[in-house]
């Protein structure tokens, strides 16, 4: 009958001699974790405000170079304002994820500590798996690196039309790991952002419409200019073409001779991912002028062989 007194006893003996080391190591444990909590706050407010001052810093930007201009090019600031904070809020989200594992595994660590837990080969193990799991996700780690610099340095967005290499279209999202392209058949590309070498923007800033008029070798080339002219005059005037023309169309000259044709390009500058569609009203408001203007095209030219047999048909 005596044993259960004498364990109690012992229990409050124990407890009297470790109590104070007890009580030392649970406010260590709860101030571990106090400042865990404090510094997770203060680095998230902190990235927070960095991602803020970057998307600021870059409508400041894009305001001056907008003053600068010939034309407020409000279209596309717009839509890029909406994914500069897209992306901030993106690359906001993985630096607060990435703090939130570092600073609560050290806390983590740090309170194994208190209860007397040897860290050393915790912190050796860590090492091993994380020096495995680095060469086992090569790719992976390469296609979040490459996602995080695609996002702060604004390469594409979504919406943008892209050309990647081997996949060219619209961009439908974007992710730390892959790129998703819409082509023009329709077709749907998951690109990993690490195999994404080199990138052709051509929704961003402003773009060119490129038309080249193949004319008739024997048209009075100064005649067909002043045509030309007119009607690219014409062009650019009409209230439904000008919101989307960011400086007026302009005759480069002639870039090229033979085939039967004198090849003169126009160029006109529009805003971002107009620039073909303007180019095919564009082409057909300048055929209209030609054939009121009574200006030849150039046809192609048939080899001898082709001709006789045309001929004798």
């Amino acid at each position: 009958m005596p044993m259960p007194r004498v364990q109690a006893n012992a229990f409050v003996d124990w407890f009297n001699e470790n109590s104070t080391e007890m009580v030392s190591g649970l406010i260590n444990i709860a101030i571990i974790v106090v400042i865990a909590l404090v510094l997770r706050a203060i680095v998230g407010r902190v990235i927070d405000q960095l991602a803020k001052r970057m998307v600021n810093s870059r409508e400041r930007i894009d305001k001056a170079k907008a003053k600068a201009a010939s034309r407020v090019i409000k279209q596309s600031n717009d839509g890029r304002g909406e994914r500069q904070r897209q992306r901030a809020g993106t690359i906001a989200s993985v630096l607060k994820s990435v703090a939130s594992f570092v600073i609560f595994g050290i806390a983590f660590v740090t309170i194994l500590g208190q209860f007397g837990i040897n860290i050393g080969p915790i912190i050796a193990s860590a090492g091993v798996i994380g020096l495995a799991i680095g060469f086992g996700a090569q790719s992976l780690v390469q296609d979040f690196l490459s996602g995080i610099f695609m996002m702060v340095e604004d390469q594409y967005g979504v919406g943008d039309v892209v050309d990647v290499g081997d996949a060219v279209g619209t961009v439908e999202a974007v992710t730390l790991r892959i790129t998703k392209i819409r082509d023009l058949n329709g077709g749907l590309w998951h690109v990993r952002n690490g195999e994404i070498m080199r990138v052709c923007n051509m929704n961003q800033d402003w773009a060119n419409a490129v038309v080249e008029l193949p004319l008739d070798y024997s048209v009075n080339l100064e005649e067909a200019k002043a045509v030309i002219q007119r009607s690219i005059d014409e062009f650019a005037d009409n209230p439904a073409f000008a919101p989307k023309i960011i400086e007026r169309p302009d005759i480069t000259g002639v870039v090229g001779i033979g085939n039967g044709a004198v090849t003169v390009r126009v160029m006109v500058m529009t805003q971002p991912g107009d620039q073909w569609s303007i180019g095919r009203d564009l082409r057909a408001h300048l055929k209209a002028g030609l054939d009121a203007a009574g200006v030849r095209v150039a046809y192609p030219i048939l080899p001898l062989a082709n001709a006789g047999a045309s001929q004798s048909g």
